[in-house]
């Protein structure tokens, strides 16, 4: 009889294969660095750090957007500041008037009964015009009926 060749026993490999592993999470990791600034939406508003107060008249005459009840606006410069303007001739007259005078206040004033979005696209608007701030223009407590 011929003599059989000798087999060669492996020993279980006890390692676990972490490549894989690895892939799967630098996949991940890309797809989150890449959504993570698409999921971050909103518009900048510099808030107050003390109560609420009248605007100082030393600056220059605000800017002021006013937002209808029916989400309609309306600019206070221009020809014709009782006419209701669309969102781009918006962006563009306000730029206009950064263009010139860039300390101007720009100001917001909504209906009570407006859409909350009517006004935050309202601060949309004026942030790609170029506001480096926005503020909003309420009513005294005293003077509410």
């Amino acid at each position: 009889m011929a003599a059989q060749p000798k087999r060669i026993r492996r020993k279980p490999m006890s390692e676990i294969n972490v490549v894989p592993y690895i892939d799967v999470m630098l996949v991940l990791l890309v797809i989150f660095m890449i959504t993570a600034p698409l999921l971050t939406q909103g518009v900048a508003v510099e808030l107050p750090q003390a109560d609420a107060g009248p605007v100082s008249g030393e600056t220059d005459e605000p800017l002021v957007v006013t937002v209808t009840a029916d989400g309609d606006y309306y600019l206070s410069v221009g020809d014709k500041p009782d006419d209701p303007i669309d969102h781009q001739l918006l962006v563009t007259k306000v730029a206009a008037v950064l263009r010139h005078r860039p300390k101007t206040p720009i100001m917001v004033r909504g209906d009570t009964q407006v859409e909350y979005g009517k006004v935050v696209v309202a601060m949309a608007l004026l942030q790609k015009a170029g506001a480096p701030s926005v503020g909003l223009i309420t009513q005294a407590p005293e003077d509410i009926q």
